[in-house]
């Protein structure tokens, strides 16, 4: 009997395409009513059942719709999305998704994800065009004699400034440039491709996860839930620390391991394709000249204006697009690469990363689908009845499961934070604990389902190192129950302190 495979990322997430699109017979349409701040006019816009009115933009228009946020979040623009009103939802006329909406999803997630799917493609031609000049090779030679016998560090080093990154300033879908970077490097040090990808994607996780001035996340979400983005700051910032520590003394060990018996890698099997795949780490020929260091330098600078752009400028997909592009012409003029040689080597760095921009397409399809449905607004009025009643230390908890399952449909955390801050951080008040323990349920039921949710990055980032999502869940749940366990310790005894 030929032994049965585990089905591809893209396959796994057409199926959750079709749960989601068959949920949406089984599950009311309805919707919450929307406020908005108009900058220009100075005016709230109020939409309910698709019509809308003009509000003044004053205090006490908020307050007699019960937001309780200060006016200044929505003037200053800390709130720049539509938020939630509490208490509005109302049902609306079924909109079920059949097959012909199935079908149409992951074209119209790929239309709707064309901001990152573009910068995906450009990023591989970058890289593409770095492979052929041979720096990536000199780099990694260089490297690999530097840490010899140390290469512990560099598991701390990655995984420490990734989580910076996305405790900062959100640095998540930006990680998918450096797997190529990287991967390299750890199979130089004897490690294998799955250390790489935890060293990124658990850094990132856990970064995003206990998010200490991330705009996108708990700046955000403390506006919309009203209170102080700084409220909370000091326990997040413990929670980021330990849980940062966790992970990586849980990849040591894992890493640790597979370099004293390679055979015991969860992705043995794959060592010889892996190592196909990113090249010959082993071959020290290759001299890093001062030509080649520019490269690196050049290659480099363009991450680091990246994230100044993201952090500072208000840069987003299309500014960081122009930023690899750009890199990669110059690359591409210092390697003397002639014309034809770079369009055909950009092309085809392109298109290795083809598949993952699909992924990343079809995975936005599954939220066109809920979308069109209406039953988002339903699964967060479900979440927020179910909770009436209950003593603060479950009510905190519950939410930390609310949220996380919440993720799976609402995968953007700006826009969980302005689609359920208005409606639930409410309910604290009427269970005597702080609203910033809301925003901390948020933040880690996200983040703790972000290890494995197959709606978010998790699947292309797989896609890149060839790495099945079902060796990956092997590796990693382990450790999602280990800080499962720490966050609800942690949010108890925040909640009794």
């Amino acid at each position: 009997m030929k032994k049965l495979k585990f089905p591809t990322a893209q396959t796994i997430l057409l199926l959750i395409a079709a749960l989601v699109a068959g949920l949406t017979w089984l599950v009311p349409s309805g919707e919450f009513d929307t406020l908005s701040y108009n900058k220009s006019e100075n005016i709230f816009t109020k939409t309910s059942l698709g019509q809308t009115t003009n509000l003044p933009a004053t205090q006490q228009t908020l307050d007699g719709l019960e937001v309780k946020i200060p006016l200044e979040k929505f003037t200053n623009e800390d709130i720049w999305k539509p938020i939630g009103i509490p208490n509005t939802y109302k049902e609306v006329p079924s909109s079920p998704q059949g097959l012909e909406a199935f079908i149409k999803s992951p074209i119209k997630g790929i239309i709707e994800a064309s901001d990152i799917i573009f910068l995906v493609l450009f990023i591989g031609g970058l890289i593409g065009i770095m492979n052929f000049t041979g720096a990536f090779d000199a780099g990694i030679n260089w490297l690999a004699h530097a840490l010899k016998g140390k290469e512990f560090l560099l598991i701390i080093i990655v995984t420490t400034l990734i989580a910076i990154g996305g405790t900062t300033f959100g640095l998540a879908e930006e990680t998918i440039a450096f797997y190529p970077i990287l991967i390299p490097i750890f199979l130089a040090a004897n490690y294998d491709a799955l250390v790489a990808l935890a060293c990124i994607y658990l850094g990132t996780s856990i970064g995003t996860m206990c998010s200490t001035v991330n705009p996108f996340s708990v700046i955000i979400a403390s506006d919309a839930a009203g209170i102080s983005w700084t409220t909370g700051l000091t326990g997040r910032f413990i929670i980021l620390v330990l849980g940062t520590l966790i992970c990586i003394l849980y990849i040591i060990r894992y890493a640790q391991r597979v370099k004293k018996a390679p055979s015991k890698s969860i992705i043995f099997d794959q060592k010889a394709s892996i190592e196909k795949l990113f090249g010959n780490t082993t071959n020290a020929t290759v001299v890093l000249t001062r030509r080649l260091r520019l490269m690196l330098f050049v290659f480099t600078m363009c991450f680091v204006i990246m994230i100044y752009g993201v952090s500072n400028l208000g840069w987003w997909f299309i500014e960081m697009t122009a930023v690899f592009f750009v890199g990669a012409v110059i690359i591409g003029i210092l390697g003397k690469i002639n014309e034809a040689t770079f369009v055909d080597t950009f092309v085809k760095g392109a298109s290795d990363l083809l598949g993952v921009a699909l992924i990343i397409g079809i995975a936005r399809g599954i939220t066109v689908l809920m979308d069109d449905g209406q039953i988002s607004d339903t699964m967060l009025n479900y979440a927020s009845t179910a909770t009436n009643g209950m003593n603060k230390g479950l009510f905190v908890n519950a939410l930390l499961y609310i949220f996380g399952g919440l993720s799976f449909f609402i995968s953007s955390s700006s826009g969980m934070a302005v689609l359920t801050m208005p409606i639930i951080s409410p309910l604290a008040d009427g269970v005597g604990i702080g609203r910033e323990l809301v925003v901390n349920a948020y933040q880690y039921g996200m983040g703790l389902f972000a290890f494995i949710n197959p709606t978010g990055l998790i699947l292309p980032s797989l896609a890149i190192v060839k790495v099945g999502y079902d060796k990956w869940l092997k590796f990693v749940i382990p450790l999602v129950i280990i800080l499962t366990v720490f966050i609800m310790i942690a949010l108890t005894i925040a909640v009794y302190i």
